[in-house]
Parts: C-alpha cells; structure tokens; sequence
C-alpha cells in the first residue's frame, strides 16, 4: 500500500475518538505547562516564598521550558499529525 493511499483511508469511529482524545490531552497539558511557566515565573505572594528558596536562574530556564513545551504541547494538538499502527 502506497503512502497516498494510507492517509486517505478512512478513519473508524474507534479511530476519530482516539484521535480526539489525544487531540484535547495535547491542549490541556499544553495549557497546563503553560500556566506553570508563568506560575513559576511570576509567583504570587503565598507561593514566592516556596519558589524564592532555590536558585532564581534555574528556576526562569525552567518556566521558559516549560513555556517551550507547553507550545509544542499545543502545535501538536493543532497539527493532528499522528501516526497510525
């Protein structure tokens, strides 16, 4: 079977649900990791003195990665190119 011929075929229901659920899990953690780089980087006043106890540095490259791939997260989710068995 050609590859043209593989991503034309049919999805079954089975298959688009998957596919959904895959595609809503993709949002949410990025939405999810998106939110932790900002809570990491701009802490509030209860949490910054949790936050504040380590390095600041490490913790600014940890929200940027976090933002990172909270975007991959989302381009993913958005791309819906997954592969198939």
């Amino acid at each position: 079977m050609a590859l043209e011929e593989f991503e034309k075929e049919q999805l079954s229901e089975r298959e688009k649900n998957a596919l959904l659920m895959r595609r809503i899990t993709n949002y949410t953690m990025g939405v999810f990791f998106i939110a932790a780089g900002f809570f990491f980087m701009f802490p509030f006043k209860y949490t910054a003195r949790y936050i504040m106890q380590y390095d600041p540095v490490i913790i600014k490259i940890f929200a940027v990665i976090c933002w990172v791939y909270g975007l991959f997260r989302l381009y993913r989710g958005y791309n819906k190119n997954y592969y198939r068995d």
